[in-house]
């Protein structure tokens, strides 16, 4: 596991070589909280961390956990909305964001996926080449999975 920085962004195309710029983000509940919380741009602080243009997706799962999470999370909510994050729709049943998102990457093997949730990265770690955006010292960070090990 490597913590990129500006100058070895880019690393994690030894693993998975669908991803490349303009990269494309899927955030998790918690991490649009952290962001709001931290008083980040979503957008701007992802481009920081890429160094190249990114593209920040939200499903309709995380909209609908936001949505149940009630008048707390409004100001996450309302960021969102944001015109420059892009909204995936989901086709199943049910608003449990962490299932939907761990699907998405099975699946499509083109995104990185931004959580602060432990859980959630556990769980994707096991997907291989699949890159982790989280949020520390606020600021963003990716951090590059390998291959996984048996």
């Amino acid at each position: 596991m490597c913590v990129s920085s500006k100058n070895n962004a880019c690393m994690f195309n030894n693993y998975n070589m669908a991803i490349q710029a303009p990269y494309h983000v899927v955030m998790d509940t918690n991490f649009v909280n952290f962001s709001v919380k931290n008083k980040l741009d979503i957008v701007e602080s992802m481009m920081d961390c890429m160094a190249a243009v990114c593209t920040a997706y939200v499903t309709d799962c995380v909209v609908g956990e936001l949505e149940k999470l009630g008048s707390k999370f409004r100001v996450a909510l309302k960021t969102i909305q944001d015109p420059r994050i892009k909204r995936l729709r989901c086709d199943h049943k049910g608003t449990y964001a962490d299932d939907c998102l761990v699907n998405l990457v099975n699946n499509n093997k083109c995104y990185i996926i931004g959580t602060c949730d432990k859980e959630l990265k556990r769980r994707i770690r096991n997907v291989e080449g699949i890159p982790i955006m989280s949020i520390r010292q606020h600021r963003s960070v990716v951090q590059v999975v390998g291959v996984v090990r048996s």
